[in-house]
């Protein structure tokens, strides 16, 4: 301390003082004590003669990009490295210091769970935990999710679902930040495919034995509150071209009460024939909910179905249609479904109150069992990322690329 307080009157006493005020302090001291000069903020060889900006390097007629490279001597400065891709030139800089505030490295990826909807009867709906690149994009996440189901990223749906219904289906180039965050997100496999020309099995017709004429009452008639809204076509005002093939609808069914929707029981994923009718339609989605039914079907119609599309104005289905699915809205639907995925669509099955309660009882939304992944990367995310002295160099050292602007050559 007398040693110190000689050279220094601000470090005299017993007074507590900075550490980095006295290590600068120190490492001044001891460089003029060795009678070494500073070193020159800059050296160059006489060749290195260009715009300061670049390291004395010009560059070269072209130039898109250079290479930078860095190295540090704690307590006497940094080297770096430019070097041209073009014409090999490298030029050498030396930047002195004394102290110098080095990146602590961050997490790179966020913690996001996605429900897995999977073609098998045991764990069908299943919450997994993934680490998801910040930067990334929905491709990443496709392949990733295919990877833990164990299927090809092709066949995986992405959808975000909310106690409404759905939101949105993700494409391949949409970016990861915002994935998950406005609603839940499931991932779905579509049902295999059948030879063309099945008919699809019609479990409650048997069950219950209802005709055609069941469905819409005597003579067709339908009653007022279950009349769907008109819409601006049919399926007899478009081509039935491909009337014939299968498409695939991503379907839930929501209790409606004027402008509120409240969904109830699993989102479906249905592959049906463009040509089949109301009745069979209405069959197939009684079909997949049959183990939730409590109470028989009666000869009613029993829900409205109209297109979830966020681009489509509020269009309903009709009953009277021949061919519900041939409508000119389920086409515009298929032509600006998203890219990576099955081309599908996406339906909302209305159901007014009563008969949801009387079919349904108070079924809520589905029972989904989740992953111990859930849990480990929320731990993983909430924990500080530690890191070595030397990863902070290595991090402030990295190689970059370094892109020339209009006018540097």
């Amino acid at each position: 301390q007398n040693i110190v307080s000689k050279h220094s009157a601000q470090f005299r006493g017993n007074a507590q003082h900075d550490a980095l005020e006295f290590l600068l302090w120190l490492l001044d001291r001891m460089h003029e004590d060795l009678g070494t000069a500073s070193p020159a903020p800059q050296t160059r060889g006489p060749e290195e003669v260009g715009d300061p900006r670049w390291g004395g390097h010009t560059a070269c007629p072209g130039e898109a990009e250079e290479v930078r490279k860095g190295w540090v001597c704690p307590g006497a400065g940094r080297w770096s490295s430019l070097t041209c891709p073009h014409c090999l030139k490298q030029s050498n800089t030396f930047d002195p210091f004394l102290c110098i505030s080095l990146p602590i490295p961050l997490h790179q990826t966020r913690a996001l769970n996605v429900i897995l909807v999977l073609q098998c009867e045991r764990r069908r709906f299943l919450r997994v935990g993934l680490a998801v690149p910040l930067l990334g994009t929905v491709a990443q996440l496709r392949e990733m999710v295919a990877r833990e189901g164990r299927i090809p990223p092709e066949q995986v749906i992405l959808a975000e679902v909310s106690p409404q219904g759905f939101l949105r289906s993700l494409g391949d180039s949409e970016e990861l930040s915002v994935a998950g965050e406005g609603a839940p997100l499931y991932a779905f496999q579509p049902p295999p495919a059948r030879r063309p020309g099945t008919a699809n099995p019609s479990p409650l017709a048997g069950a219950w034995g209802l005709r055609s004429s069941d469905w819409l009452g005597e003579a067709g008639a339908q009653p007022e509150a279950q009349r769907p809204l008109p819409s601006a076509a049919r399926s007899s005002d478009c081509l039935h071209r491909g009337a014939s093939t299968r498409i695939l609808l991503l379907l839930c069914n929501a209790v409606s009460e004027g402008h509120r929707r409240a969904r109830f029981g699993p989102p479906l994923l249905l592959r049906e024939e463009r040509g089949i009718s109301w009745e069979q339609l209405q069959h197939s989605v009684l079909g997949q909910l049959r183990a939730l039914l409590r109470a028989e079907v009666t000869a009613v119609p029993l829900f409205r179905i109209r297109l979830a599309e966020a681009t489509e104005p509020c269009t309903y289905l009709s009953p009277q249609d021949p061919h519900p699915l041939c409508h000119p809205a389920i086409d515009r639907a298929l032509q600006l479904s998203s890219s990576g995925g099955p081309p599908h669509v996406k339906l909302m099955a209305e159901w007014d109150l009563n008969t949801k309660e009387r079919l349904f009882g108070s079924i809520q939304e589905e029972a989904v069992e989740e992953a111990e992944s859930v849990g480990l990367q929320q731990q993983a995310h909430r924990q500080q990322p530690s890191c070595t002295l030397d990863e902070c160099f290595q991090l402030y050292t990295k190689e970059e690329q370094v892109r020339s602007t209009p006018g540097d050559s």
